[in-house]
């Protein structure tokens, strides 16, 4: 009998209705909508990081965070090797780079850059640079010549694939070690610093150039399960001689994505809260336009013996019915919008500096999380019925006499 009462008490004045609707399928459309551009602005920036040479997990020398200088280089491949074996869950791939700070010049220009050296097949399954390659040829395994550069540093050297580039950098000796190297490739990344920055050659190659013997610099780590890897990252620590090893998450290798992932959740509670007050003002006068509207009707229904409480009960279920109507809308548009740019995503190309400056990716696509919704709407319903409170309990107040006396 409630729900029949009310759903045709709200119809009763149908643009009031349909202004309280509005107002909260607005609400949940931009909860959900915009929640969702934040998640996938959230998740591209750690993709992003981790694909670019950070993957899940980092295992160092000791010291080497501090100063990337080429002596804080691991020689101890067996003993790492044994614990990655020992710890590593199955499909998780790793691969073993060198990596040094380098100059890299040509007659024309010079820059400082960051010389990686890969073993090609593995790298391929770990970051990003397995998939960059837009012009010439990826890195052949045992290729002792061939570089590979962005696209970026490319245009600044004014050169081409099949052209020469000399890289210096300090070798294990302490000595100026300098070498050319035929550019075979170019990769392009999601942020032009990225093609600035890092020049690829094999890791023989690296190594023979700096004399490093079989010395590398890092190890990569990437998992199969996602983001999360607190067990994996515990072992290889326990696993590995805290005096000469550091282990490192990529939530201590990247950041500022972890400082924004952290931010995030405070922010997203801020929005709905703001979304909901803007909403909730609109709930509560109209609800209450409505109330003084029908201030005769409750006081014949008084007279008639109804009890307080059962008013009070009406008013909060016509508000519960205008909520769930409003609600469904309002996801269904909002997961309408998601499916809309799941696709294309937002494009950021023509802001691409001010996006990289804050090491967001070029293209913005929504990410749903499943935490975001239900709290949406969890905020809306129950708040909704909170501030329908008010409105309610003034309806259940009104005697015979002050009915009988309104006109």
């Amino acid at each position: 009998m409630y729900l029949q009462l009310a759903w045709r008490n709200i119809w009763r004045n149908p643009r009031r209705t349909t202004v309280i609707l509005a107002a909260v399928i607005i609400g949940v459309w931009s909860m959900i909508f915009l929640g969702a551009l934040m998640r996938g602005i959230a998740v591209g920036m750690v993709r992003n990081g981790i694909a670019t040479l950070t993957g899940h997990i980092q295992i160092h020398h000791k010291g080497y965070r501090d100063d990337p200088a080429i002596e804080n280089s691991m020689f101890d491949r067996r003993l790492i090797e044994n614990a990655l074996n020992q710890s590593l869950p199955p499909r998780a791939h790793w691969t073993s780079r060198v990596r040094v700070n380098a100059i890299a010049n040509n007659a024309r220009h010079s820059s400082g850059v960051t010389l990686v050296g890969i073993d090609p097949l593995t790298e391929a399954k770990i970051s990003f640079i397995g998939s960059a390659v837009s012009k010439g040829d990826y890195l052949a395994q045992d290729d002792l010549n061939g570089i590979l550069v962005g696209q970026a540093l490319l245009e600044k050297f004014e050169t081409k694939v099949g052209r020469k580039l000399v890289l210096m950098s300090q070798d294990k000796q302490q000595e100026i070690a300098s070498r050319a190297f035929r550019i075979v490739g170019v990769f392009r990344a999601e942020m032009e610093s990225t093609e600035k920055q890092f020049v690829f050659v094999s890791r023989s190659a690296g190594q023979k150039m700096l004399k490093l013997g079989h010395g590398i610099s890092e190890i990569a780590i990437l998992l199969a399960g996602g983001y999360e890897n607190s067990d994996v990252y515990h072992k290889l620590k326990a696993a590995l001689p805290a005096d000469q090893f550091e282990v490192h998450s990529w939530r201590e290798l990247l950041p500022f994505q972890t400082a924004y992932l952290r931010i995030l959740d405070g922010f997203m509670w801020f929005w709905f809260l703001v979304v909901f007050v803007a909403m909730g003002f609109g709930i509560v006068n109209t609800t209450l336009m409505a109330v003084f509207e029908r201030m005769r009707e409750f006081g014949l229904m008084k007279a008639l013996g109804m009890k307080p409480w059962w008013i009070l009960r009406e008013v909060l279920v016509e508000s519960f019915l205008l909520l769930i109507c409003g609600l469904m809308v309002g996801n269904f548009l909002g997961f309408l919008s998601i499916y809309a740019l799941s696709g294309s995503g937002i494009d950021l190309s023509a802001l691409a500096a001010g996006a990289e400056y804050a090491g967001m990716a070029r293209i913005i696509y929504p990410a749903i999380a499943l935490k975001d919704v239900l709290v949406a709407n969890l905020t809306v319903l129950l708040l909704g019925l909170l501030v329908s409170l008010y409105p309610a309990i003034k309806a259940s107040r009104f005697t015979p006499v002050q009915a009988l006396a309104h006109t």
